[in-house]
């Protein structure tokens, strides 16, 4: 099909009609906003091959309109995402799982976004039974108020625990969603995770006809800002996803802010990587911190954050930022906190300030999108997947090909004795 960057084509219209999941349609029935499946844009990526998103942390405002200028500009599908922490019941962000889609479809009728986007409750974190109980009442309301895609992270707890918490929680996630799983946890060098790790949880997952999009893994880095240079390990990630190639599973790559560029380069052409979160990096860059070309706060000779003159926010509201984390003794990835306190006075801020605040997070997702993840001009493969389906639901990548007898909950108890599973308490789980 024909698609033109920055025109809407009766193609457009068709795929508008057909594309948008029922929620959406439901809360927006009037937009002219493409909200898409998860599954929408792991498909596009995979029809292009070699191809991995963003996924963007839209901690605040100006990160959602950046991410999505970028993504028009290049051509590109995308995903706007919020964590349990960032944007759950105890948010430390202003978006959050009940407002994220609301502000995405506001934004892209405002600024005549065409490109396919995803909304993506991402580290749906479950640590316990009583989580999972509470989930179940929870994980509803997230897709009434227009999630399209969600990550079940239970990876926290034991592997079987892991299994048994996304079996119980599967049925809450519609079927033409996008629909994430986890193992091991993000803590840098330690605790990595294994091919049998990974296995046990999709084969135990496809024998009970649950078929996800995408999973993640520890694969070597941290979330927030990076510590040290240690990174994504490609080659552990690649002979994992080599491991569940028969089940046509999708890599998530998690902690993407402080890798270099290189790296992440490798990790679109070696693995099976179509998502990649970014969060720290766009919020640091909204608010006019020096980063890296490849997202990393700098830091001067005290090591404090390096504040740019003429990018960001003023240099009087960032000394009020800064006299605010120190008063409460904010340091480091922790500014994270100081999203939702400082929300309302930076979208009071001059209009020029607040335009060069979304210009910066444009450019550097643009820059992403177009010369390391090799995601430019994806938008018609999206829509050409939703018009070949006829529908927003794209349906499951796999089909049940593991014996259900042999992955009762009897025999989960007993395969587990068999894994070398590490999942220590160190690391930041919550991003």
């Amino acid at each position: 099909m024909s698609f033109t960057k920055g025109t809407v084509s009766e193609e457009f219209e068709n795929v508008l009609k057909i594309g948008r999941p029922p929620n959406i349609v439901q809360l927006f029935p009037n937009s002219k906003a493409l909200i898409v499946s998860g599954k929408v844009i792991d498909r596009a990526m995979l029809g292009k091959g070699k191809a991995m998103t963003i996924a963007a942390n839209g901690r605040n405002h100006f990160v959602i309109r950046g991410a999505l200028r970028a993504a028009q500009r290049a051509n590109a599908a995308i995903i706007l995402e919020i964590a349990k922490s960032e944007g759950g019941a105890n948010a430390y962000c202003p978006v959050n799982y009940w407002n994220l889609a609301r502000q995405a479809d506001a934004v892209m009728n405002e600024m005549g976004i065409t490109v396919p986007v995803a909304i993506h409750a991402d580290h749906y974190g479950i640590k316990s039974q009583a989580d999972v109980e509470a989930a179940k009442v929870e994980i509803p309301t997230l897709f009434e108020s227009g999630m399209t895609s969600i990550a079940i992270d239970a990876s926290h707890m034991p592997d079987e625990d892991n299994l048994f918490a996304n079996l119980a929680l599967s049925p809450y996630v519609p079927d033409w969603a996008g629909y994430e799983t986890e193992i091991g946890e993000i803590k840098g060098k330690l605790g990595l995770s294994t091919a049998k790790e990974a296995l046990f949880l999709i084969q135990g997952l496809n024998a009970n006809d649950v078929f996800p999009d995408w999973i993640a893994l520890n694969n070597g880095t941290t979330h927030g800002i990076e510590q040290s240079d240690e990174g994504i390990q490609v080659p552990l990630t690649a002979e994992i996803h080599e491991a569940l190639a028969k089940y046509n599973i999708s890599g998530a790559q998690h902690g993407t802010s402080g890798n270099n560029s290189e790296r992440l380069r490798n990790i679109v052409q070696r693995t099976n990587t179509t998502k990649a979160n970014v969060a720290t990096a766009l919020q640091m860059i909204s608010w006019g911190v020096k980063v890296n070309d490849f997202g990393n706060a700098m830091l001067d000779e005290n090591g404090d954050f390096i504040k740019m003159p003429d990018a960001g926010v003023t240099d009087d509201m960032w000394r009020e930022m800064v006299s605010y984390a120190q008063e409460r003794d904010i340091k480091g990835g922790n500014y994270k906190k100081l999203n939702l306190p400082f929300e309302n006075k930076l979208l009071a801020l001059p209009r020029n300030i607040r335009e060069r605040m979304v210009q910066g997070v444009e450019d550097f997702v643009y820059s992403l999108l177009t010369k390391v993840f090799n995601a430019q001009d994806t938008a018609p493969l999206a829509l050409e997947a939703i018009l070949a389906a006829g529908s927003y639901d794209l349906g499951a990548k796999s089909r049940c090909i593991e014996d259900p007898t042999e992955w009762t909950e009897e025999k989960i108890k007993q395969r587990v004795a068999g894994l070398d599973s590490d999942k220590r308490s160190t690391g930041d789980f919550d991003d």
